[in-house]
């Protein structure tokens, strides 16, 4: 597959009835790259280290007990739309664990980035960049 430029990647094409039909999973998975992206690039910026220090550093946002915490810190503030997409996450058969944590808190992290990449996917940034910037 070719991109042909990167505002291709960063300004997505949808719609709604598009977004019904993709896979909860799905979302969690642009989700996830969406918000590793997001914790790199602002450990990135607030601090000079060296590489392995970013890893550490981001590895401690990027895992699933933070966004669990994450996603409990902004579950009350979700739209329908997006307790819509977290009832689906939350229903959808999940084929991998992880090895260090438990599966209510895998779930929740899930949920958390399937809510990212709906809202990606919908192009809604305002909307990512409130619920990225909630503090747990």
């Amino acid at each position: 597959m070719q991109i042909k430029n990167l505002q291709d990647i960063f300004k997505p094409n949808i719609t709604e009835k598009q977004l019904l039909e993709i896979s909860p999973i799905a979302l969690a998975f642009i989700g996830d790259g969406l918000h590793t992206i997001y914790v790199r690039d602002m450990v990135i910026k607030e601090n000079i280290l060296l590489v392995k220090d970013y890893h550490k550093m981001s590895s401690s946002f990027c895992n699933a007990n933070a966004q669990a915490k994450q996603f409990d810190a902004i579950f009350p503030i979700l739209t329908e739309q997006e307790k819509e997409v977290v009832r689906r996450t939350r229903n959808s058969k999940i084929h991998h664990t992880s090895k260090n944590t438990d599966e209510a808190t895998y779930k929740k992290a899930t949920c958390f980035e399937a809510v990212l990449g709906y809202l990606y996917l919908l192009g809604n940034y305002d909307r990512i960049n409130e619920i990225l910037n909630i503090e747990e």
